[in-house]
């Protein structure tokens, strides 16, 4: 997508407080389904600018907005954004280029006036998941997350599959358990085998991870049997958000042989509550290659848009919070540090991956990014790696030591982009907490 006028750094809003946010400047406005919090209301579509959530259900009777704009606004008014995600890319940047203009610092006093009417303060908001999921993919695309697990799961073979370096992998996950940031989960029951057992015990999970992800929402749909070419895989794409594909590693280990994740992951993902448009990431982009002494993408994988600029820069950090944190006000521990622009494979060639097939992707569909983790220590997007399977517990701010999760953790994830001759803009958290197993 080519930059234009809403992504210029030096545009300043009328709102002060949006000025140099760290997430939600004017050149963000990233979309999310909200309510006031304790309230009866209809959950609508709102937009984060500073501080504030733009409530587009108000807006959209407001008088300001005309043609495109308002029809894509009327879209956002219901409590999922499936109806807006299928428009496309040209009702969204009508809405986008609109709320633009009515936030700039040139904008009228009545246009003002309008929208100060729309704007409801985001600590006083709740959120929900923002579209209705038909189905849930889960993508495996970091090479170095490949690799470090690979040499803990398989450490007297390559530790990559054969296949991996060829097409981006996946999994079908649980759309019914994916849950919006800040919703508490219980840490799952399992079947498991333990080290130097014969026979395998049904217990809580012990080896409960986290993984480091972004989550994209499918925009317009294909018909089963087109498949989409990655030249418009793009175009399918609504927006890009943090998720947490949570992990329970020792019944994910035991159970797959020979099939792939089940019980081991879909118990819990978290999403947050913010998707961040392709739009609002022009500026971040990156060229997208590989070595020449590795394969490359096979023609179908492979696209001269793609190659320019499919990559995307996208700081994440990982952080932990233990119980004993959180009820002395202590500080988080930063686990980890890393960058989406290490990903093996691009959002654009999951897409025609999803596809190549023939499967009939849906206005709302959620796809998961795989694990994201860097080629040094530091950057792994899951404790696996991170502790060698367990072997190397990290240690807390406080002193508490962490071979993997324990009840009353929460991990948190945040995501944002910055570079020079940009404006920077963030993806917010995404948080989750472990709550202790229900023993039945």
């Amino acid at each position: 997508m080519d930059l234009n006028h809403t992504h210029v750094p030096t545009t300043q809003s009328w709102l002060e407080e949006a000025n140099g946010h760290a997430d939600f400047p004017i050149q963000n406005l990233p979309y999310a389904v909200f309510r006031r919090k304790g309230s009866a209301e209809a959950y609508r579509g709102g937009v984060a600018i500073g501080e504030q959530v733009m409530d587009l259900a108000v807006l959209s009777r407001s008088g300001v907005l005309h043609g495109q704009a308002l029809q894509a606004c009327q879209a956002c008014t219901l409590p999922v954004l499936n109806d807006f995600m299928v428009l496309g890319p040209s009702a969204w940047s009508s809405l986008r280029h609109a709320l633009f203009a009515l936030l700039r610092e040139d904008a009228t006093a009545p246009q003002q006036e309008a929208i100060r009417a729309c704007l409801v303060p985001q600590d006083m908001v709740e959120y929900r998941v923002p579209s209705r999921i038909a189905d849930y993919t889960d993508f495996y695309t970091s090479i170095h997350h490949a690799r470090n697990v690979g040499r803990i799961a398989r450490p007297d073979s390559d530790p990559l599959t054969p296949n991996f370096q060829w097409l981006p992998i996946a999994y079908h996950g649980r759309a019914s358990s994916v849950v919006i940031s800040g919703t508490p989960f219980r840490r799952p029951m399992g079947q498991m085998m333990q080290p130097g057992a014969t026979e395998p015990v049904y217990a809580p999970c012990g080896r409960l991870d986290y993984e480091l992800e972004l989550g994209v929402f499918i925009g317009p749909g294909n018909v089963m049997g087109e498949p989409i070419p990655i030249a418009q895989a793009e175009e399918h794409i609504f927006g890009v958000c943090l998720l947490n594909d949570w992990s329970a590693r020792d019944i994910q280990f035991w159970e797959m042989a020979p099939l792939g994740p089940f019980l081991g992951k879909n118990f819990c993902t978290s999403i947050s509550p913010w998707i961040v448009s392709m739009e609002a990431l022009a500026p971040f982009r990156l060229p997208f290659g590989r070595p020449a002494d590795e394969p490359q993408p096979l023609a179908y994988l492979d696209s001269a848009a793609n190659r320019a600029g499919g990559a995307l820069d996208i700081r994440l950090d990982v952080l932990i919070e233990s119980a004993r944190q959180h009820s002395s006000a202590q500080a988080t521990t930063r686990v980890a540090h890393t960058n989406f622009k290490h990903q093996y494979w691009t959002f654009a060639q999951m897409v025609a991956q999803h596809s190549m097939g023939g499967c009939n992707l849906q206005s709302g569909d959620l796809l998961g990014s795989g694990t994201i983790s860097g080629p040094t220590p530091g950057e792994e997007g899951a404790m696996i790696e991170m502790t060698r399977g367990g072997q190397n517990p990290l240690t807390l701010e406080n002193g508490e030591q962490r071979a993997f999760l324990h009840d009353g953790d929460a991990v948190i994830l945040r995501g944002w982009c910055e570079k020079p001759g940009a404006a920077s803009i963030g993806f917010g958290e995404c948080r989750g907490e472990v709550l202790p197993a229900l023993v039945n």
